[in-house]
């Protein structure tokens, strides 16, 4: 079908090669390259549509945003125009993340505004909520150490998002992997009352936002960084229960949402979704940073409340209880068990001050600090140096083999730019795992089950894959220069713009996998090496 975008067009579809619509006679080419295939969805601020280039080989499909301004005076549609531009140029920005759909395009036509999208094939959380249910408390927790990394990511740009809601959050077919949509370029129509507001103030009232997943002060056109945080608590509410928060009770006195009896989850994350949720900004999380600290202390909390309580009550050798955050070192207490040591850790770092700033590409490498010396992960302090306080670090947290292991067992499952060169990490199971710009030079990994696991521009150079499962893992841009991949399971596995210099293919299954003979072409391939297409030969 070929859709006409005229506004007041009676029958918008037409047959797919028409070039004129038959019902208002307008063109239906967009900017002579985009040919629209159907509408997605209609808000306040216009519509969008599913496309595809014909100008492109291959016509690929993509998304088109269009913006319907309901005032033509010029003031009002200079401001339009200012606003879409900017709100191009932040998408232009935070589109280079491998779970942001990538800005393709942006153009005026007839007092129009579009934007032009990577088209994400797969289904809605929401979707698959109703399709096959709610998540429980483990599910819940992946999905938020998936997606707080994603939203650190875009606050650290200086943008809020504005609408988290499952509506919002599709997980890509080919990967799995979650991808955050809808950055609601100039969300509402321009009028004249806007017109006259400051331009911080116009920048931030177009997007309102979804009733019930946005707090007060979002919905009062004032947003900070925690609303974003508020509506992400409001969507694991949904993913716990299916219920939309619309169909849930409020508190009269307080305006709080009353979930806490329909859902079943252990008491600390039961404290870390209140948190959340806090109609209060002020108590509320501040940071992404701040969720992830939690809810990677939680594993450690119950083993350590007696080990807090020991080393509370022991003096040191210069009169001070060794739990004095004042003084505290773990240097200081060769004599003291580990659990008691990691617990003196926990304890300074919750008195001591958290900066909430987001620092792209250096993924809570300060949480590190944090955690405790437990399966040989050593208690690091924010200098980076072991067993001592300091000042901040510059260096990517690290983990050993046993560290790594225990953690994921645990439930961790994002280990961004974390250093694990050189372990040896053979038929270990870190499937799912998220690792993106993680070092994992020299690693050892053979007949390791690695299946969805997201690799994106991880340093996997001279790493041992042989035999591993990596069925649907991402790999867009990871550098595996040398690796050797021989038998290793790549069905369905995205490969694009990744570095295969000096790889070793053969024998190695790349059924459905995405990427280009180009790159093939400096790798290392046999008789036994299976082909994207499913057939068996040399390239």
């Amino acid at each position: 079908m070929s859709y006409c975008l005229s506004p007041v067009c009676p029958h918008p579809e037409n047959l797919i090669h028409t070039e004129s619509c038959q019902a208002c006679g307008s063109k239906l080419l967009l900017s002579d390259r985009f040919r629209i295939l159907h509408a997605l969805g209609q808000g306040g601020f216009g519509a969008t549509f599913l496309a595809r280039n014909e100008s492109l080989p291959g016509q690929p499909n993509c998304v088109i945003k269009q913006l319907r301004p309901t005032a033509t005076a010029p003031h009002i549609l200079q401001m339009a125009r200012d606003l879409f531009e900017r709100e191009a140029g932040t998408l232009g920005r935070i589109g280079n993340h491998p779970q942001i759909p990538q800005l393709l395009d942006y153009f005026e036509a007839n007092q129009e505004f579009y934007l032009v999208q990577e088209y994400i094939s797969g289904a809605t959380l929401q979707q698959e909520v109703k399709r096959e249910g709610t998540f429980g408390e483990l599910k819940v927790k992946r999905f938020l150490s998936e997606l707080l990394p994603i939203l650190q990511y875009v606050h650290s740009h200086q943008v809020i998002h504005r609408d988290i809601k499952p509506a919002n959050l599709i997980r890509r077919s080919h990967d799995c992997k979650l991808v955050l949509i809808d950055f609601g370029a100039v969300k509402n129509q321009v009028n004249a009352v806007n017109a006259s507001l400051s331009e911080q103030t116009a920048l931030t009232s177009y997007a309102i936002g979804t009733p019930g997943f946005a707090p007060p002060e979002q919905m009062a056109m004032r947003p900070v960084y925690a609303s974003d945080l508020y509506a992400l608590g409001v969507t694991c509410i949904y993913l716990l229960i299916g219920k939309s928060p619309k169909d849930l009770d409020y508190d009269p006195a307080t305006g709080e949402l009353v979930w806490q009896k329909q859902v079943q989850v252990s008491d600390h994350f039961a404290k870390v979704l209140r948190k959340m949720l806090e109609v209060s900004v002020r108590h509320r999380y501040q940071s992404a940073n701040e969720i992830l600290r939690d809810l990677d202390m939680e594993p450690y909390l119950e083993s350590l409340a007696s080990g807090m309580t020991q080393v509370s009550n022991k003096p040191n050798s210069s009169g001070h209880k060794r739990g004095d955050p004042s003084i505290l070192d773990s240097q200081d207490t060769p004599s003291a068990s580990p659990t008691a040591r990691a617990a003196m850790s926990i304890r300074a770092r919750q008195t001591r001050p958290e900066s909430t700033s987001l620092q792209s590409g250096l993924t809570r490498s300060r949480v590190m600090a944090a955690k405790p010396s437990v399966s040989g992960v050593k208690s690091r302090d924010s200098a980076g140096r072991t067993g001592s306080s300091g000042g901040q670090s510059n260096s990517s947290p690290k983990l050993d083999a046993q560290g790594l292991q225990s953690y994921y067992s645990k439930g961790k499952r994002d280990f961004a730019s974390y250093e694990l060169k050189e372990l040896s990490l053979p038929k270990v199971d870190l499937s799912n795992a998220v690792f993106h710009q993680a070092n994992f030079h020299k690693t050892n990994l053979h007949g390791a089950n690695l299946i969805s696991a997201n690799f994106g521009r991880a340093n996997l150079s001279r790493t041992n894959l042989r035999d591993a499962n990596l069925t649907k893992a991402y790999l867009s841009n990871a550098d595996l220069e040398g690796a050797d991949l021989r038998g290793a399971d790549l069905s369905g596995a995205y490969l694009l713009n990744a570095n295969l210099r000096g790889a070793n293919l053969c024998g190695a299954n790349l059924t459905g996998a995405k990427l280009s003979p180009e790159q093939l072409a400096v790798a290392r391939t046999n008789w036994m090496t299976i082909r994207p297409t499913g057939k068996r030969g040399i390239w």
